[in-house]
C-alpha cells in the first residue's frame, strides 16, 4: 500500500500493521447492516443503535471510526450518512463488496489468518491446522458458513464478469462447461452475452443447491445444463470449451494437475481450456495477488502462479498453452488446447 501524502515511512508502516482493526470494523458495520439503513439518509447512533439491536456508545465509536476513514461521514449533529466508498457495502448495488465483507471478518477465516506465521514456518495450510479438516470439508459440515461464502464469491465474481466478457471473445464457441461453477453467476453472464451458447454448470451437488434459480432469473435456464460430480474424477464430456475460473489457484500442483487432467479426458480434439485465474506479475508489483497468494497458503492450501508455472503446469496434464488474455479486473483468461501426442 502506497504511502499518503507527506505521510511519515513510520506513519505509513503503523497504519499498514493496524489493518486488521479496518478490516473487522468494515465487517462489523456491514454484518449490522448500516450501510442499507444510512441508504435511507442520515441518522444518528442512537437510532441505528435501536434498529440494529447494538449499543449505542459502542455503535458511536464504530461509526466515528470508519467516518474516519471515509466510509461514512459524520457531520455536526451526530448524524452519520454514506459516502461513496461506503455505498459499495451495501448488498443492493452494482460492484457491492458486502458479501466479501461479510465473509472475511467469520471467525473460521479470521482464525486460520491469525496462524500464517506457523504455515510460513512449516509450509502446512493454515485452516487444517486451526480446523482439523480442510476448508471445503468444514464448509460441507457448516451450511451457514457455505452460504456466507457463497454469497462472497458470488458478490466477487460480479464484479469481475464486465472486465472478462469486455476483455475475451467467447463467440466461437458453441457448448460450454464451467468446471467447478458454484452457483452460476460467471456462465449465467457469459449466456446473456452471447444468445447462441449453451452451457454446463458442473459441481458437487450441495455447491449446486439454488443455481437453477439464479439461471432462471437470469432468462437462460433453457441453455443450461446442470450437471452434479466431482471434477477429481470426472467431468461432462462433449463440449468444445471448458472453464476453469478460480478453481486451479485452490489447490497445490499435484492437485491441480489432477483436475486438468480430468478435462483433458473429456476434452476433444479442437476444443479449447480456458483458466480465469490472476497472474503473478514482477517483482515489487501487483500486491492485490501476492497476498491472494497468501490467502491460498492460510485458507484452501493452493497458490497462485505465474504464467511460466501455468505453462508447466498445463504441460503435466496434456495441454499447450496458447496466450494470455488480461481484463482490467487483474483476472485473465488462459487459453490452452490439447497438446498432440508424441
Amino acid at each position: 500500500m502506497a504511502s499518503l501524502p507527506d505521510e511519515a515511512p513510520a506513519a505509513t508502516l503503523r497504519r499498514l500493521i493496524n489493518g486488521y482493526q479496518i478490516s473487522q470494523a468494515i465487517h462489523a458495520a456491514t454484518v449490522l447492516g448500516i450501510p442499507e439503513l444510512l441508504a435511507e439518509g442520515p441518522r444518528t447512533p442512537d437510532d441505528l443503535a435501536a434498529a440494529t439491536g447494538s449499543n449505542g456508545n459502542a455503535l458511536r465509536r464504530l461509526l466515528r471510526a470508519l467516518a474516519a476513514i471515509g466510509v461514512f461521514h459524520e457531520d455536526a449533529d451526530d448524524r452519520f450518512s454514506l459516502t461513496p466508498l461506503g455505498d459499495g457495502l451495501r448488498a443492493d448495488v452494482p460492484d457491492s463488496l458486502a458479501g466479501w465483507a461479510a465473509f472475511a471478518g467469520r471467525p473460521h477465516h479470521w482464525e486460520a489468518w491469525g496462524h500464517l506465521l506457523g504455515s510460513v514456518r512449516s509450509g502446512e495450510n493454515a485452516f487444517r491446522t486451526v480446523h482439523g479438516v480442510d476448508v471445503w470439508t468444514y464448509r460441507s459440515e457448516h451450511p451457514e458458513e457455505r452460504a456466507v461464502f457463497d454469497a462472497a464469491m458470488v458478490a466477487l465474481t460480479r464484479r469481475t464478469n464486465a472486465s472478462l466478457l469486455e476483455a475475451y471473445d467467447f463467440s466461437g464457441f458453441g457448448m460450454l462447461v464451467d468446471v467447478g461453477g458454484g452457483l452460476g453467476t460467471f456462465l449465467s453472464a457469459l449466456l446473456a452475452a452471447y444468445p447462441s451458447l449453451q452451457g454446463v454448470l458442473f459441481d458437487q451437488a450441495h455447491v449446486l443447491e439454488g443455481a437453477e434459480e439464479l439461471l432462471r432469473d437470469a432468462g437462460v435456464i433453457e441453455r443450461c445444463s446442470i450437471v452434479a460430480g466431482n471434477f477429481f474424477e470426472e467431468v461432462p464430456k462433449g463440449a468444445d470449451a471448458y472453464l476453469l475460473k478460480s478453481i486451479l489457484h485452490d489447490w497445490n500442483d499435484e492437485e491441480a494437475a489432477t483436475i486438468l487432467r480430468t478435462c483433458r479426458r473429456a476434452i476433444g480434439v479442437g476444443g479449447t481450456l480456458l483458466v480465469v485465474e490472476r497472474v503473478l506479475g514482477q517483482p515489487n508489483e501487483g500486491a492485490e495477488t501476492k497476498f491472494s497468494d497468501l490467502n491460498m497458503l492460510v485458507m484452501p492450501g493452493g497458490r497462485e502462479r505465474s504464467l511460466q508455472e501455468f505453462e508447466k503446469l498445463f504441460e503435466t496434464a496434456g495441454f499447450r498453452l496458447e496466450h494470455e488474455t488480461p481484463s482490467s479486473s487483474g483476472f485473465s483468461v488462459i487459453a490452452a488446447t490439447p497438446a498432440r501426442a508424441g
